[in-house]
């Protein structure tokens, strides 16, 4: 896709620190870190949000991330690692990319980031509902 840089990652006419390089998937060092070895997975095929993914391609992009997630404490030395997909609101490049992020406790990377809330009574399960009927399962 013109004008994405992560296709132009993809194709080679952008530098990039590539970490896996696989037929349909590929995943490189994130140019601006939340952490040394923060990388992020994106599909060869331009596909901007996680409800895009073609099916076909969903276990590899979820085995992928399995893989990263593994080589941040077997290759990096983390205690574990943080793993997020943005769809829309807050997706800086508009091509579906899976961040995996290295983490130690007391890094001073606290949950999520973003102001937590509560429901009030009774709004949980009206919140359940309308998500399951979507679903179909309810």
């Amino acid at each position: 896709m013109a004008g994405c840089v992560f296709c132009e990652i993809i194709a080679g006419d952008t530098p990039a620190d590539v970490v896996l390089d696989d037929p349909d998937l590929m995943a490189f060092l994130d140019r601006r870190p939340v952490f040394k070895g923060h990388v992020l997975l994106v599909p060869r095929a331009h596909v901007v949000t996680l409800p895009d993914l073609p099916s076909d391609l969903r276990d590899g992009f979820l085995a992928a991330a399995q893989r990263l997630a593994t080589a941040m404490v077997d290759g990096l030395g983390a205690q574990g690692s943080f793993v997020a997909v943005n769809n829309v609101v807050s997706q800086s490049v508009p091509h579906l990319h899976c961040h995996v992020v290295p983490r130690t406790k007391g890094d001073g990377l606290r949950g999520f980031f973003w102001p937590r809330t509560k429901y009030a009574a009774g709004e949980a399960a009206s919140y359940a509902d309308r998500l399951r009927r979507t679903l179909g399962s309810g």
